[in-house]
């Protein structure tokens, strides 16, 4: 970065977490030193079946901690849910929440509070800056290594009305504790692994680029797409693999506080358009937009996404032209994403010709796409996502 950009003014904001093996069990202890006397544990039905869930209640309840499980939260949470949700955490007497889970959980968990303190639907608290007050003490458990919602000030909710996914950023946002226990993810499957991490990949990349990147994002950022190139592979080969379990977790960690404070680009922008039409999974979405993005992006910022590059592998000379680090910065990205078997097209996932229009016109409304390093028309973006199929 040069001087002037290191002398703008720069937010940082992150919640305070407790990250290694075992982490998910202090659950109880923070919950009781949080004065709470009953919890809504906010899951999905997967993590309940498997006992995860249960993990968590048994450590609540061993410090005295009163507890009702809400597990009735799909992938893209609803805003149906959302409010689901309110109403019991409303009818229980909760005083607290407790997200367990990857993203969809966390988000819903997110909104479920800000609904309950200030009374509004999810949906009226759509953009920027549009919570005033913030939502009852959160304590945040991922059982994923990728969304990072459980450091950032983004909450993601599907309008299945409008059919679009509505982004709710505010620092109220910001959970009060991450309990962030690597061993939680040894349950994934090899493609949920290879999903989340390609996500937390493309947190980290466009932060990276982000027009509203800093020094202390970018060491973020630059740290997580190491960890990526390094575990990923191993973590989707090897399931048990603890180092590279620990080491994805971390990442998904860096990639979120990055992300949280330089927000994202074009690539989240289209795939909660695609999450919010179509209903689809969305760090498959992610994978496979990121080097169709950054194909896009490449000239905006040349020496960052070199940088990228080199990070995820790629042997660049100082001496090489701007379309052979391009090239070499593509081909890493694709070479990661093909080794833990994203060979998807977003076609073979279901989108037609005859989405594009509105699906372009709903990814340009994102909150994401301002901070994308450059500003893309309709029709750009409906040839990267024709580029995508």
């Amino acid at each position: 970065m040069s001087g002037e950009e290191l002398t703008e003014l720069r937010k940082f904001v992150a919640p305070e977490f407790v990250f290694g093996s075992g982490a998910a069990m202090l659950a109880g202890q923070y919950a009781a030193n949080l004065s709470t006397q009953k919890a809504l544990v906010v899951s999905c039905q997967a993590l309940e079946s498997i006992g995860c869930t249960g993990q968590i209640v048994d450590s609540l309840t061993r410090e005295g901690v009163a507890c009702t499980v809400f597990s009735d939260v799909t992938s893209n949470p609803r805003h149906k849910e959302v409010m689901t949700g309110a109403e019991i955490y409303r009818r229980e007497g909760c005083d607290a929440i407790v997200a367990v889970g990857g993203g969809s959980p966390m988000d819903c968990a997110k909104a479920i509070g800000i609904v309950c303190t200030n009374d509004r639907h999810v949906l009226e608290f759509e953009g920027v800056d549009n919570v005033e007050r913030p939502g009852p003490p959160l304590i945040c458990i991922p059982t994923t290594a990728g969304t990072a919602a459980d450091v950032s000030q983004f909450c993601i909710i599907n309008d299945t009305d409008r059919k679009v996914k509505i982004a709710i950023v505010s620092k109220t946002m910001v959970p009060d504790v991450a309990l962030i226990d690597p061993r939680l993810t040894l349950t994934m499957d090899a493609q949920l692994t290879a999903h989340t991490g390609l996500d937390a990949l493309t947190h980290a990349a466009e932060a990276f680029a982000s027009n509203a990147s800093s020094a202390i994002t970018d060491l973020n950022a630059m740290e997580a797409m190491r960890l990526i190139h390094m575990h990923l592979r191993n973590a989707v080969e090897r399931p048990d693999d603890m180092e590279a379990r620990t080491g994805m977790m971390l990442a998904s960690t860096y990639a979120g506080l990055a992300f949280s404070n330089a927000i994202l680009g074009a690539v989240h922008a289209m795939a909660h358009s695609l999450g919010g039409l179509l209903d689809l999974p969305h760090g498959l979405c992610n994978a496979i937009l990121l080097d169709h993005v950054i194909a896009y992006n490449f000239d905006a910022d040349p020496e960052k996404y070199r940088r990228l590059g080199i990070t995820l592998g790629a042997d660049i000379p100082d001496g090489a032209s701007l379309e052979e680090a391009r090239e070499s910065t593509l081909e890493a990205v694709r070479e990661l994403k093909r080794s833990v078997g994203v060979t998807h097209t977003l076609c073979e996932l279901g989108m037609t010709d005859e989405d594009l229009p509105l699906l372009a016109q709903n990814a340009l409304s994102d909150a994401c796409m301002l901070t994308n390093p450059k500003q893309p028309t309709a029709d750009e973006l409906i040839r990267i996502f024709k580029a995508s199929c």
